[in-house]
């Protein structure tokens, strides 16, 4: 019997031995998880999904925000272009301007014109406006002072655009009439003086209009300014708000200088020129000009040149990818 206790302590002290060595010996290995918990052995799918979602949200936001910084990043002069000759006359530099606006650039071979062939939009396959209008994802911004032709856009409301008329003159901020909607607003080249609250100022710069409406393109932008278009024109250009236009349509006038336009009459001529070289700069091209018959030929105050005073002019973007 004490013999096989002495056994039996000896194997139980060999097996001690044998398992505590096996436990120094081998690597450490983490400790086991509780029953129930899942064992992640690689990115959980959830997770991933959740996380491509962030982060595509989060570029989404960082390339908002790098345009947002783009608009917000405005020049305080155009550049102008040099003068036509040496001689900084009027004739001269009226001689450049007039063959400039009076050549298109590029061809539609499908344009929209109004009855009094003064307006047109191009609907060009090549270009964005077409397919847009498919889609029932255009835009139009249509400014206007008095009375104005309205034809173009009610087509565009009935083929599929949502169109914006814009005017100071309405009683209500509001209207929506059928396919258009109707604004108490104007489009100005500078935004209201907030010191001034006892008079009503309708009208606004684009830029502030299409961040109140929460727009961030406009397929078609319509104006007639009585004589304010240069100096809108001029804001446009500066604060860089033509990347969200498609296509503009402007009715210029020449028997003034326009409001706000200083200068000499060369120097005017030059500024004018040089508008329109900054639009030719930003990818427009001229693809449509009409001239009004029954204005009278009148070129800052000079009847000479034989220049309507009224002329209406359609531009495309070339390089808008909505």
């Amino acid at each position: 019997m004490g013999l096989l206790l002495r056994l039996a302590l000896a194997l139980t002290c060999v097996c001690v031995s044998v398992h505590v060595y096996l436990e120094v010996a081998r690597p450490l290995a983490p400790a086991p998880l509780p029953v129930g918990w899942p064992i992640r052995t690689g990115w959980d799918p959830e997770t991933e999904n959740r996380l491509e979602k962030r982060e595509g949200r989060m570029k989404g936001r960082d390339e908002d925000s790098f345009r947002n910084r783009q608009r917000k990043v405005h020049r305080w002069h155009i550049k102008l272009q040099p003068w036509a000759k040496q001689s900084h006359s009027l004739e001269d530099e009226a001689k450049r301007f007039l063959q400039y606006i009076t050549r298109p650039q590029v061809s539609c071979t499908s344009p929209r014109v109004s009855p009094d062939g003064a307006w047109a939009v191009c609907l060009d396959p090549k270009y964005s406006l077409t397919h847009r209008m498919q889609r029932k994802q255009c835009r139009v911004y249509s400014f206007g002072l008095g009375t104005n032709d309205r034809n173009l856009e009610r087509y565009l409301a009935g083929s599929g655009c949502e169109v914006h008329r814009f005017d100071p003159s309405l009683k209500q901020p509001h209207q929506h009439y059928g396919e258009m909607w109707l604004h108490r607003l104007s489009v100005d080249w500078r935004d209201p003086n907030p010191a001034v609250i006892a008079q009503r100022q309708y009208t606004k710069k684009l830029a502030t209009i299409l961040n109140d409406f929460g727009h961030r393109q406009v397929d078609v932008l319509k104006a007639d300014m009585e004589s304010a278009e240069w100096k809108i024109l001029e804001n446009l250009i500066l604060e860089g708000v033509l990347d969200s236009v498609g296509q503009l349509l402007l009715e210029v006038h020449l028997h003034w200088a326009g409001f706000e336009v200083a200068g000499d009459n060369p120097s005017v001529v030059r500024y004018w020129f040089s508008l329109l070289k900054e639009l030719e700069q930003a990818n427009f091209r001229l693809f449509h000009v009409h001239s009004d018959p029954t204005q009278p030929h009148i070129f800052l105050h000079k009847n000479v040149f034989n220049a309507s005073s009224t002329y209406t002019f359609a531009w495309v973007n070339t390089q808008w990818m909505p």
